[in-house]
């Protein structure tokens, strides 16, 4: 039974437009360290010298994603985490651009890790920023409250992530905003939106739902850590 571009987004990613991103060794592929932890596996049941090309790539200690595999990480491996999550995709979300959006540069990456640090949205690293195309909204001020950008991109899909709000910010729709901005984007290159969520955050879900996404399916966010070196 073949498997959907979303099954393994990271690899159908690193196979399509995200290809000259990807690092391989044998038949597995990863994303740059500092660009975002993702690798992917050829098949969601690897075989052993998929796990070891896997170590290699990551090296001693490093951790090894796990979301869309089946069956245990190799003995002496250790789970370092297993975390309930949600794939959503776009069924009919209202996009419209934002005037007051502006796309983020390299030169924001500082003032965006430092926005990421108080809100936790997940994984954004210091060339994140590389995968496409993110927007800010910034206060009276000028400080940048509110962000969202693309991350995985498999073939004709586009992952809205790093969806983060300032708490000084909350409760005016600025998350919102961006999302169906980072949609409409997406859209006009013909390609459709999708996202993750943990399972837990209900209020993140039900805002998701109410813009025009619909789960696609359960996932498990998790990893394994390799063994260190002797």
């Amino acid at each position: 039974m073949s498997q959907h571009v979303l099954d393994r987004p990271a690899w159908s990613a690193l196979t399509g437009p995200h290809a000259h991103f990807a690092e391989r060794r044998g038949d597995v592929l990863r994303y740059p360290a500092d660009v975002t932890p993702f690798l992917g596996m050829p098949s969601s049941a690897p075989s052993a010298q998929d796990w070891a090309d896997a170590a290699a790539l990551v090296g001693p200690g490093g951790l090894v994603p796990l979301a869309g595999l089946t069956g245990p990480p190799p003995e002496g491996w250790e789970r370092e985490f297993r975390a309930p999550g949600v794939q959503l995709v776009d069924d009919g979300v209202d996009a419209a651009p934002d005037d007051e959006a502006v796309r983020l540069t390299v030169a924001d990456v500082p003032e965006m890790l430092a926005l990421v640090g108080r809100t936790r949205p997940g994984p954004f690293l210091p060339r994140t920023i590389e995968l496409g195309t993110y927007l800010g909204l910034r206060d009276g001020d000028g400080a940048l409250v509110a962000m969202a950008g693309e991350r995985l991109h498999p073939p004709g899909w586009t992952e809205i992530s790093a969806v983060c709000t300032d708490p000084s910010a909350r409760g005016r729709g600025l998350a919102t905003r961006l999302v169906r901005a980072l949609a409409h984007g997406i859209r006009a290159r013909g390609e459709t939106p999708f996202l993750h969520s943990a399972a837990d955050n209900s209020n993140a879900i039900r805002l998701y739902e109410e813009l025009g996404f619909r789960l696609r399916r359960d996932v498990t966010f998790a990893a394994a850590r390799v063994p260190a070196a002797n």
